[in-house]
């Protein structure tokens, strides 16, 4: 075997087990967000440990700290729904119809970054930075959902991206904490009432 081939055969093990490593870390955000939802950001790393099928020392090295984990999670979580924007808008059977699907994905985000938003407030730098993050990401998903609605005449068009993320947004507040109220059916009804005027 030639040195040219065996450092192709190295590149390509070395491409792959990075893939792994950053699927296995994706896997790990995931198992926190879900943990976090269900069990708040304080939740113990082990329930994270064993909701993502691996060993403490595996989180730990990852993340150092729970504020390490918990702003992973919330930057995974801003990823995940700016992809799924367009994915939405490409597969779904109407612009209308990715839109509803994406403040359905916004809303399970939003109900997560309440208790993140609540430890991340100490830190007013950081959440100030984190924050902007979140707007520069998502505001042009939204938008773009939006203005493809409103192209197909299935909506409104006077409606502003930030407007209708910050009035999601404020119909999740206490979501979490109050058991008789339902902020996901308040959303429905809200995006069902975006019809034209």
């Amino acid at each position: 075997m030639s040195d040219s081939d065996e450092r192709a055969r190295t590149g390509q093990a070395a491409q792959s087990k990075r893939k792994d490593a950053r699927r296995n870390k994706e896997s790990l955000l995931d198992a926190a967000a879900a943990v976090f939802v269900t069990s708040g950001v304080e939740a113990p790393v082990r329930d994270i440990a064993a909701r993502a099928g691996v060993g403490l020392g595996t989180i730990y090295r990852h993340f150092p700290t729970r504020a390490d984990l918990i702003i992973a999670v919330y930057r995974h979580q801003v990823e995940a729904c700016a992809e799924a924007g367009p994915a939405l808008l490409a597969a779904g059977p109407s612009p209308h119809a990715a839109l509803g699907q994406w403040v359905n994905l916004f809303v399970d985000f939003l109900v997560t970054k309440h208790g993140l938003a609540a430890v991340l407030q100490s830190d007013d730098a950081g959440f100030d930075t984190l924050h902007a993050y979140f707007l520069d990401r998502l505001v042009p998903v939204c938008a773009e959902l939006l203005e493809a609605a409103a192209s197909a005449g299935e909506i409104r068009s006077d409606l502003e991206a930030y407007e209708l993320m910050r009035g999601v947004g404020n119909l999740c507040i206490g979501a979490e904490t109050d058991s008789r109220y339902d902020a996901r059916r308040l959303v429905d009804v809200l995006i069902a009432g975006l019809g034209p005027v």
